[in-house]
């Protein structure tokens, strides 16, 4: 992992077209601003877990057996 320091209004830039700016910092809370392409998703980490996880259930082999049998 790397890590860098940033102050607000600072940017970091990845792959030439997502670029991350510290907008705010206010306690323990950062909010950051997100430019990016609109062909690339951005989510939460939490959100992403989530994600994940019910499309693993969605492709579950005993879960699609299930279906066919009520179809």
């Amino acid at each position: 992992m790397l890590a860098l320091s940033r102050k607000k209004n600072e940017a970091i830039v990845i792959n030439n077209n997502i670029e991350i700016t510290v907008l705010d910092i206010r306690g323990d809370q950062i909010k950051l601003g997100i430019s990016a392409p609109k062909e690339i998703p951005i989510y939460r980490k939490e959100v992403y877990i989530q994600i994940q996880n019910e499309n693993k259930q969605a492709t579950d082999v005993e879960g699609i057996e299930a279906l066919k049998k009520l179809l």
